[in-house]
């Protein structure tokens, strides 16, 4: 029995199996696969020749999306005294310390990124076992432990997305929505490869970017040619 409806299977018969896809080509395929009747994110699917077991193999960081990401990003800030101020006239959608930890753990997650003073950490981090295993625990290297909240908060909202390798060494890194023109799609798909290649750890050796694989939610996914991909630059 078909796993997929009869939608989805008519849209797999556009994309050849066993073709890598240019960038470019692979973008206007998705549009033309499209069949749900919402707007669906894209995402980029990487595989990494790294072993995220050892920290120097680790692959984490950020990318910008010229384009944003399509949706409406929640900001919650860890701050007191006046950069909680800052944060509030920066256009954060949640600011506190003790009143937000409490909500928090009470299982309230109503926000996609979280931001922290590095002051503030101390009582922060007892929330790692709530927001750690989400990807939403504040931290230094995706840059969401820091005093410049104004312009943190700004790149947020304005298309910042964060990325980190899981343990079979995949990404998944959303980069926009289908409705966004080929123009835009493909900004934002090279900003994510570049930011991605630039984030390779010390400890890889041999081949670095696996795969590269684009798709939309719930449609059939796309191949794309490594090197042609890994060879965007913004």
């Amino acid at each position: 029995m078909s796993k997929h409806g009869k939608k989805y299977l008519e849209a797999q018969k556009l994309v050849e199996d066993d073709k890598l896809y240019q960038p470019q080509e692979a973008v206007s395929l998705l549009k033309k696969i499209n069949y749900v009747k919402f707007d669906p994110t894209v995402e980029v699917h990487m595989k990494l020749g790294v072993d995220p077991r050892h920290a120097d193999q680790m692959v984490r960081g950020v990318a910008m999306l010229p384009a944003g990401t399509g949706k409406e990003v929640k900001v919650l800030v860890f701050a007191q005294g006046e950069k909680a101020n800052e944060a509030e006239a920066a256009g954060a959608d949640f600011v506190g310390l003790d009143d937000l930890i409490k909500q928090i753990e009470g299982d309230w997650l109503g926000f996609d990124v979280a931001i922290a003073t590095p002051d503030v950490m101390g009582k922060v981090g007892r929330l790692g076992k709530k927001l750690g295993p989400r990807g939403l625990m504040p931290s230094p290297k995706a840059g969401t432990i820091t005093f410049d909240l104004a312009r943190t908060i700004q790149d947020v909202k304005a298309g910042r997305v964060e990325f980190k390798v899981d343990k079979t060494a995949l990404l998944h890194i959303p980069a926009g929505k289908l409705s966004f023109s080929e123009e835009a799609l493909m900004a934002n798909l090279t900003s994510v490869i570049d930011a991605v290649v630039r984030a390779r750890p010390s400890g890889s050796k041999g081949t670095y970017v696996k795969s590269v694989v684009l798709s939309s939610t719930m449609s059939p996914s796309v191949r794309l040619d490594v090197a042609e991909a890994t060879a965007l630059k913004p």
